[in-house]
């Protein structure tokens, strides 16, 4: 088997991984329809996301990055499933949380736009143009890692795992490894980056579950307190 190959089925199978990944909040906006209303659940997760895969998304588009339709196909999935997600929350968002959607995602649009041209009209080489949508590719990888970083701080804290899902732990280390692999094949430093970061992220939330799984009280209800996480790069 070629390299090429190889690569091609370790993206297919990033592709796979990737996408429960994303379809992973479902649970959440079932309860939001059910309730119809979005109770005490955040927007900021969903919007992230939304600019996440549309940077991932140039950044694998021939015209940056040759070579990488994997990235841009489970990116563009990716922000699909996103904009549904937010189209639901929007839908039971009181009007101040819309107005909010709204802003963000048009700021979101104009960045976007604005990096589309910039790197299209000021760079002339797939290097340039990689290694400027790559920065800022990884720039928003890392500060989406607030959102696991902010659980492990509860999990510290509370000795309980309750709130940090195992299987949500375990798909994202999978994940990362997965892509760090990709993008070994040949170098990809803007992937491997983030997934690197990504992997790490995920070894520790494996760690500290295993840590704290026997002074988890599993009885405990609290119905008015639910994590958002968003733990891996998708690239």
């Amino acid at each position: 088997m070629d390299i090429d190959t190889l690569r091609t089925l370790v993206g297919i199978l990033g592709n796979i991984i990737s996408l429960i990944l994303f379809l992973s909040p479902l649970p959440t906006f079932s309860k939001i329809m059910k309730a119809k209303s979005v109770q005490a659940f955040k927007p900021d997760p969903y919007v992230a996301t939304i600019l996440n895969c549309a940077v991932w998304m140039f950044y694998g588009l021939p015209i940056v990055h040759p070579d990488s339709l994997l990235v841009v196909t489970i990116n563009g999935a990716g922000l699909v499933i996103e904009i549904v997600f937010i189209t639901i929350f929007f839908t039971y968002s009181t009007w101040s949380g819309r107005k909010k959607i709204l802003i963000i995602l048009f700021i979101e649009a104009i960045f976007v736009a604005l990096l589309v041209v910039v790197t299209l009209m000021c760079f002339d080489t797939y290097k340039d143009r990689s290694m400027v949508v790559g920065m800022i590719a990884i720039f928003f990888n890392v500060l989406m890692y607030a959102a696991p970083l902010t659980v492990m701080r509860m999990v510290i804290k509370t000795r309980s795992v309750k709130y940090m899902p195992f299987s949500l732990s375990l798909a994202s280390f999978v994940n990362s490894i997965v892509w760090c692999v990709y993008a070994l094949m040949p170098l990809d430093p803007y992937i491997l980056v983030p997934n690197g970061l990504g992997s790490l992220s995920a070894t520790v939330q494996l760690i500290l579950y295993a840590n704290y799984y026997w002074t988890t009280r599993w009885d405990d209800d609290d119905e008015n307190f639910e994590v958002q996480m968003s733990s891996t790069s998708k690239a």
